[in-house]
């Protein structure tokens, strides 16, 4: 039994911990793009800024797809929970499309093509409204796949 309760712990601990990280760099991503403000012209006074936010968008984008997506979709498959992975994957279709626009902002601003500063904060604004489209997403994913088996997890425990 103590055995069970160490391989649960081993196995679904450390999803919590990186999660909560996570949430706390969502946390990050959401206090760089209120800094900024939505105007050309905060914008354009601020391209430290707008960098630093590009910074932790990629690097918020990459843990969810290359973390935690990955480990709430190998919980749910450790689980059976084939409904669960069904709606992950509808949802992580809509968070590729996303991603690939959070990415193509990234790389507009790495490139330097930032100079039309109507455009980019136009972008910057569609942005912020697919960045609250993808929290929502995100959400529903920790909770059909991860909170869902908590009591599973326990009763393991």
């Amino acid at each position: 039994m103590l055995e069970s309760c160490q391989n649960a712990q081993e196995r679904w601990g450390g999803v919590n911990k990186l999660i909560d990280r996570w949430l706390q760099h969502r946390g990050e991503l959401i206090h760089a793009y209120d800094a900024l403000g939505e105007t050309p012209e905060a914008l354009a006074a601020d391209r430290d800024g707008l960098q630093k936010f590009c910074e932790v968008l990629v690097d918020y984008v990459s843990a969810g797809h290359f973390e935690i997506y990955e480990q709430l979709t190998s919980e749910a498959k450790a689980f059976n929970d084939e409904g669960g992975l069904e709606l992950a994957d509808t949802i992580y279709q809509r968070l590729d499309v996303i991603t690939k626009s959070a990415l193509a902002f990234n790389d507009r601003c790495d490139k330097g093509d930032c100079s039309d500063c109507t455009v980019v904060a136009a972008e910057f604004k569609t942005l912020g409204g697919l960045l609250h489209e993808r929290f929502e997403l995100e959400d529903c994913l920790i909770e059909v796949l991860h909170n869902s088996h908590k009591e599973e997890i326990a009763a393991q425990a």
